[in-house]
């Protein structure tokens, strides 16, 4: 068995010699993301795309499967090259998910504390109690319920919020109040004080959330993404807050990443920026992952997390 590994060479550790360990009886190379075609280059049966490798299609053009070492596609899908009838299969959680709620519960329980508020009075020098309030009076909506959305949203029902879950077709989860479909949207924004958004990159979600959206949450509300930076459109967040319509953001992707030094966002107190670290990919537990669907592939069976191209993921 022969395994492409589009990587680069300053990436290469730990990556190589985890997929050496975990595919003991393959031959596992590392290509440069770039390079060029290598004319009778032996056969790769599986490729696993741990960058958007722009050349590696055009020397293996049938692989039996290609994977991505994220649970994001939107790049592979891009390629104007990726075959069209070889299976493109994502990672399913390995260990970010747990990483991401945190990072939520972190943004929406702050927001609950009103901790944005008092940084605002700290930097005015101003002292001024605020009455408490109860998890239970605050609605908070997540939008999009793959296994990070669903999971997100479970921890935030077992805080006592109560939440609201939106995604493409219905979906039952305990202590959520579900909503689905492009009829089931204006209801589910309608009054949310927090919206989460847990959206892929696809060209349903893209833009999703403009001023016509974010106008339907609750007076001061507070929009977090650890989605696709495609799913908001930063110009009217702008616009919300400058209005007083939103009190604030917490935003870990974005349109452009890295961020732009001139973009507005960085100067916005109301707005925190992170570097797209809610969910960062644990290397062993991908390689794991990987290898054991390769495994069952190999012995005819089928996998999860294969990208149904149509939706986008």
């Amino acid at each position: 068995m022969h395994v492409t590994v589009c990587l680069a060479a300053e990436d290469a550790s730990p990556w190589m010699d985890l997929f050496g360990a975990a595919l003991p009886g393959a031959h596992v190379e590392r290509r440069e993301p770039d390079a060029p075609v290598a004319a009778g280059a032996p056969r790769a049966d599986y490729v696993v795309a741990a960058h958007p490798c722009r050349t590696v299609f055009d020397e293996q053009p049938a692989p039996r499967a290609v994977f991505t070492v994220s649970a994001g596609v939107g790049h592979m899908l891009r390629l104007p090259n990726l075959p069209r009838d070889v299976p493109l299969i994502r990672v399913e959680d390995a260990g970010m998910g747990a990483q991401m709620v945190r990072y939520v519960l972190a943004a929406v329980l702050g927001f609950a504390q009103r901790l944005p508020a008092y940084a605002a009075q700290q930097r005015a020098v101003r002292w001024e109690q605020h009455s408490p309030r109860a998890p239970a009076s605050l609605a908070v909506g997540v939008l999009g319920l793959g296994v990070v959305g669903a999971a997100v949203a479970r921890a935030l029902a077992a805080q006592g919020f109560a939440v609201r879950g939106h995604a493409r077709t219905a979906k039952a989860i305990d202590g959520v109040r579900g909503f689905a479909g492009a009829e089931g949207f204006a209801a589910f924004l309608d009054g949310l004080d927090v919206l989460v958004a847990v959206v892929p990159d696809t060209a349903d979600t893209a833009g999703v959330l403009d001023r016509a959206a974010l106008s339907r949450l609750a007076d001061g509300a507070h929009v977090v993404n650890i989605g696709r930076g495609s799913a908001l459109v930063e110009e009217d967040l702008v616009a919300l807050l400058d209005s007083g319509k939103l009190s604030g953001a917490t935003l870990d992707v974005f349109r452009t990443e890295p961020l732009p030094p001139e973009h507005p966002f960085w100067r916005r107190p109301e707005i925190a920026v992170t570097p797209h670290i809610a969910g960062l990919t644990i290397p062993g537990d991908t390689v794991a992952q990987i290898a054991a669907k390769i495994g069952r592939l190999e012995r005819g069976l089928p996998v999860t997390g294969v990208v149904d191209r149509g939706r986008g993921y």
